[in-house]
């Protein structure tokens, strides 16, 4: 097959990682890919939401397969655009359809979603600047810290948590007035929970589904969990506390009802998804939806899946998952990620990336990569995810930091202390 990837992170090189392994896959295209994409496949330069553009890649280059990375294509539709296009209606596209994609284009959709079909989330309301006044009350209503998350999507940068209820206030009305855009047109106002995060994956046709490895990521900038929110800046799969009891749980609250609810609203959702989860004592709940895989968790999800990728997808297009034998690599990995000087806030681009040739038992995944004669250089606030595994996430990690002694760029950073939460 003729399989094409679309997005330039390093979700998108670790999905070429694995596909490039499999004997099914002919010739391996990346759109726009980066670096570590352009060893091992074709990249192509276009817009991943420039639907004409992908088009005419397809075309040009006999596309079987299209692996689609980040929400935005999704979200804005470009799976019904393949179902109304003459000519690529037979192409096997990976994802939801755009009424599937809303669980993660809309907050408030999101929401809807999970009490019309009983899943376990935080109690919440929304409002618009029309409703701001209810807004500021309905804080009133709830225990500091306040959750605010701006309904639509703000590239990971929408969520905020207050301890103040005056400040809450204020940025209730901030949001409502701009702050991300149209995003937060709309805002969901969310009780608070407290307990530890995880992120379970699971790969759905629509009617049948394969749980993927748990892994948990760390978004803070700074060490022990501080600073400014980023994309990611590590992660460990699996999760050591998600134990059989609470993976029960999860599948039988969580994962059943969000897979039957799909189906009983006739979504077209062939793809992966994304479930943002809160432990609570013993109990889950949901933070979240995403209709794709996440960053960085996919360098260290995917990696941990035995069976061939392509015959994986293969299978979630022709809804016939649950015939698939489903291998999984029993040990643990883990991923630390390089990151430039200033990130998340402004940081420069360009620096020359040395020491990638001298890295071994360990995966490179680039993020935020480019070529420059000749030269690996930096090309975002995420450069590269350095990926290992090994029987459990202590030694992985502890291999992964060794491997980075070895690689330098300018104002290079990264955090010293991922996985610290779970000793």
């Amino acid at each position: 097959m003729n399989i094409l990837v679309l997005g330039s992170g390093g979700r998108e090189h670790t999905f070429a990682y694995q596909l490039a392994k499999s004997e099914r896959c002919k010739n391996l295209f990346v759109a726009p890919g980066n670096a570590g994409t352009a060893a091992i496949a074709t990249n192509i330069s276009l817009c991943v939401t420039d639907f004409k553009a992908i088009e005419q890649c397809v075309l040009n280059n006999a596309i079987d397969m299209v692996v689609v990375g980040p929400e935005d294509p999704l979200v804005q539709g470009i799976v019904d655009y393949f179902a109304a296009t003459p000519g690529l209606q037979k192409v096997q596209i990976i994802g939801p359809s755009k009424k599937g994609a809303l669980l993660e284009g809309s907050k408030q959709r999101a929401k809807e979603f999970m009490m019309a079909h009983n899943i376990p989330t935080a109690g919440y309301a929304s409002f618009t600047a029309q409703t701001l006044d209810q807004g500021k009350q309905f804080l009133e209503t709830l225990k500091a810290p306040y959750v605010l998350k701006a309904d639509g999507l703000a590239a990971g940068k929408g969520v905020l948590i207050i301890q103040d209820l005056n400040e809450a206030k204020l940025a209730l009305a901030e949001m409502l007035g701009g702050q991300f855009g149209t995003a937060s047109n709309r805002v969901v106002i969310e009780e608070f929970l407290d307990g530890i995060e995880l992120s379970v994956f699971v790969l759905t046709d629509g009617k049948n589904y394969k749980i993927l490895p748990t892994a948990k990521d760390y978004k803070r900038i700074g060490e022990g969990d501080t600073g400014l929110n980023t994309g990611g800046m590590g992660a460990i799969s699996p999760v050591p506390f998600a134990d059989d009891a609470l993976m029960q749980k999860i599948e039988q609250r969580i994962v059943i009802p969000t897979v039957e609810g799909l189906h009983k609203e006739k979504i077209d959702y062939k793809g992966f998804l994304f479930i943002g989860l809160i432990k609570v004592g013993d109990d889950p709940f949901v933070i979240e939806y995403n209709v794709r895989m996440g960053d960085p968790e996919t360098e260290v999800v995917l990696p941990r899946i035995k069976t061939d990728l392509v015959a994986v997808l293969e299978a979630t297009y022709g809804q016939h998952l649950h015939t698939l034998d489903f291998e999984l690599d029993p040990r643990a990995a883990a991923t630390v990620m390089l990151v430039s000087g200033g990130y998340p806030e402004a940081y420069e681009k360009g620096a020359i990336i040395s020491g990638i040739d001298t890295v071994s038992s360990s995966i490179l995944f680039h993020a935020g990569t480019a070529i420059n004669n000749g030269s690996v250089v930096t090309n975002g606030g995420r450069v590269i995810a350095v990926t290992s595994m090994d029987e459990d996430y202590k030694k992985a990690i502890k291999k992964s930091y060794q491997n980075i002694e070895k690689l330098s760029f300018n104002r290079m950073n990264y955090r010293t202390d991922i996985g610290f939460d779970l000793h």
